[in-house]
């Protein structure tokens, strides 16, 4: 899928969510169109409660739409099975979550390589792999610790490298900041741009961080349930605890 010359990777069109809560209907979509590119950096940003979690799902092909269409890839996903989504989910999108989720029983190196033992990739391999994933994002000496043994920066490094192990085209990253200190944070928000460039993938962020715009190629702002505004990062001006919009 090609648009302005541009590949796109994720393509929304009209997409609503309705949540049915008792009697009431909770309208957390209301008609998102939006493309994101192969390569760009996209952050999600809206208040508690503006939907933006929800289009981070819908993006990540974590949940179905009431309405609408979603392609990933190109591929429907209305009309794909369970099989064919765990498959895309598995080999084409790589997710980190706010709260790390690697396993605690699991050494940083097992974590990394299980989304590759899934995959159908041999032990040796995964392995050969996974060393190659914890020494990009600087924590090859820590392989054999487990999270207890590791600091809160370490243990989402573990998670971005296990988010790459099967080379994605997508990354997902799901407030990736929010449990970290400033100084950590903006280590891990260098370390995604820094992949980004590296591994050439697209990643998608949804976040409250302001600090992860500086990495951003895109801001899409999300309120109520529809796309508010989409900026790009060279037009806005940002400053420490702010954001400011020439002209607006």
């Amino acid at each position: 899928m090609s648009e302005n010359g541009r590949e796109v990777v994720v393509k929304t069109v009209d997409v609503k969510k309705i949540y049915v809560l008792g009697d009431e209907k909770v309208h957390a979509l209301r008609g998102v169109d939006i493309e994101i590119y192969k390569g760009e950096y996209l952050s999600i940003m809206g208040p508690s409660g503006s939907g933006k979690s929800t289009l981070f799902n819908m993006v990540g092909g974590l949940d179905r739409p009431s309405e609408g269409k979603v392609y990933i890839d190109g591929a429907d996903m209305s009309k794909l099975d369970a099989r064919q989504r765990a498959w895309l989910r598995c080999h084409r999108i790589g997710y980190i979550f706010q709260t790390y989720n690697i396993i605690d029983v699991m050494t940083a190196l097992e974590n990394v390589t299980l989304p590759m033992i899934f995959a159908g990739v041999s032990t040796e391999e995964a392995k050969k792999r996974g060393m190659e994933r914890l020494e990009r994002v600087g924590l090859a000496d820590r392989a054999y610790h487990r999270p207890r043994q590791l600091s809160g920066g370490q243990q989402q490094r573990v998670a971005i490298a296990r988010a790459l192990a099967n080379d994605p085209a997508i990354v997902l990253a799901d407030e990736p900041t929010a449990n970290l200190d400033t100084k950590t944070g903006a280590e891990i928000i260098d370390l995604l741009h820094k992949m980004k460039e590296e591994a050439k993938v697209t990643i998608i962020s949804a976040t409250h961080d302001h600090k992860m715009l500086s990495a951003s190629d895109r801001i899409v702002w999300i309120r109520d349930g529809r796309l508010e505004r989409v900026e790009l990062r060279e037009n806005l001006k940002i400053e420490t605890g702010a954001i400011g919009e020439g002209g607006a």
